[in-house]
């Protein structure tokens, strides 16, 4: 099955009036999702590595386990597809900046940081270029990212105009092909800048998996779900 890049710390779940889904991302953020499921009593039956299915079946009667992109995430709960979800905070920032940064507004709750899955997101550039110099104030920067609500902030705060350049995917390619100055992107060991001469020269926030819940779906069965929540939350604090 395909594996997805994930934002750094994403999880879902979704139910219909009689069955709960949660939906984690595959990867990293999925394996460090299993022992907080595990502590909730669900445990995944499907072997989300060989099984090609998107919907996996659980120990527990009417939970079962969505398996959706981590930029997914956020709206399938926000839409009602899932009841709860994991996701990483730099893509629910992202996600939430069409409605003002505001998670209310966005119709979700988000209860726990789950303190996995944890990276940064940081600023890097070419190891020949001065970063120093160029974010003076009244500077122009080119910058390549996926992360437009995150960086258009940074820049604004330290009075630099950035010119963004939306990327999905290597992003660390655009700085060494001259598509631009800077990039912002998560950052785990650092391994990946070094093998493309790039260094990392501010950090701009720490990243981990939060929990995110269906408001609606929190006032309609709050028994099971603030059941998850809490054994998600004692999991978390031992």
């Amino acid at each position: 099955m395909t594996r997805w890049r994930p934002s750094c710390a994403p999880w879902a779940p979704t139910s219909s009036v009689s069955n709960d889904h949660l939906s984690p991302v595959q990867g990293r953020i999925f394996e460090e999702t299993l022992p907080l499921l595990r502590a909730a009593g669900i445990e995944v039956l499907d072997d989300p590595d060989t099984s090609r299915n998107l919907i996996l079946d659980t120990s527990q009667p009417g939970v079962r386990v969505l398996v959706v992109r981590a930029s997914a995430v956020p709206i399938y709960v926000q839409q009602g597809g899932a009841d709860l979800g994991i996701t990483g905070r730099d893509t629910l920032i992202e996600h939430l900046a069409k409605w003002g940064g505001s998670v209310g507004a966005a119709g979700l709750y988000q209860p726990l940081d789950l303190g996995i899955s944890r990276c940064r997101i940081s600023v890097a550039v070419r190891v020949d270029f001065d970063y120093a110099f160029a974010v003076r104030q009244g500077a122009r920067l080119r910058v390549a990212t996926k992360y437009l609500a995150i960086a258009r902030e940074f820049f604004a705060a330290k009075g630099v105009h950035a010119d963004l350049i939306k990327l999905y995917g290597s992003v660390e390619l655009a700085p060494l092909v001259g598509l631009s100055d800077a990039i912002i992107d998560l950052v785990s060991t650092g391994n990946t800048l070094r093998a493309n001469q790039l260094v990392e020269v501010e950090h701009i926030m720490d990243i981990s998996a939060r929990l995110v819940v269906n408001q609606a779906s929190l006032k309609l069965k709050q028994a099971p779900m603030r059941a998850i929540i809490d054994a998600f939350a004692s999991a978390v604090a031992a």
